[in-house]
């Protein structure tokens, strides 16, 4: 992959790197990105839906009246599906909406999910997201200064204190830890902001 500026924080360039192309300048594999988005957006699911089938309702312990004789169907309990108060056929119980994907996929989508930013002239390399002052104002005068708009994702190689307090208020910034990168947050941005010490991190681990 060809160079790509890194600039500082008020928008001035700083130098110039290359990004490692198996990792920011691979094929972006479409099948494999959907598949993590739906992972990650099923694991949230709590999953704890439950209604009562017809032997857990309370109630129904006794033939609500004779077999034969009455001129009505045969009943056997008051609590079968088909009666007000009644147990419910094929009940919902909980369970767990996560599947398996394996290691190679994981990494596949990620790369998929960084080289579709860096084609779409998406993605920003900074020198550094340390900031002097935790003040909101500050954190909206920097994103002006990079001519960054809609969702910003920052992904730091550290804490990056001051920018993620700055940044709480802010309902369309997300600072996240270069370890915690993940294919729904970077698809889900609009722009996404590494600093040059991140991006390191995040070729030694997908290469």
């Amino acid at each position: 992959m060809g160079k790509v500026n890194v600039i500082n924080l008020k928008g001035e360039k700083v130098k110039d790197i290359t990004l490692d192309a198996k990792v920011f300048g691979s094929e972006v594999n479409e099948i494999v990105l959907k598949k993590a988005i739906d992972l990650q957006l099923a694991s949230l699911r709590q999953g704890t839906q439950k209604t009562k089938t017809r032997a857990e309702v309370s109630g129904g312990g006794r033939k609500p009246y004779k077999q034969k004789g009455t001129g009505n169907a045969r009943q056997g309990s008051i609590r079968a599906p088909h009666y007000r108060g009644g147990g419910v056929a094929l009940s919902i119980n909980p369970r767990s909406y996560t599947f398996k994907m394996n290691k190679k996929e994981r990494v596949l989508a990620l790369r998929s999910a960084l080289s579709m930013k860096a084609q779409a002239k998406e993605l920003v390399i900074v020198d550094s997201l340390e900031m002097a002052s935790l003040k909101t104002k500050d954190v909206k005068d920097m994103i002006k200064s990079l001519n960054l708009t809609g969702k910003v994702l920052f992904v730091t190689s550290n804490d990056a204190e001051n920018l993620y307090m700055g940044s709480r208020n802010l309902n369309k910034v997300n600072v996240i830890l270069s370890e915690e990168l993940n294919v729904f947050d970077i698809v889900n941005s609009d722009v996404v902001v590494i600093d040059e010490a991140a991006v390191k991190a995040i070729e030694e681990v997908l290469n």
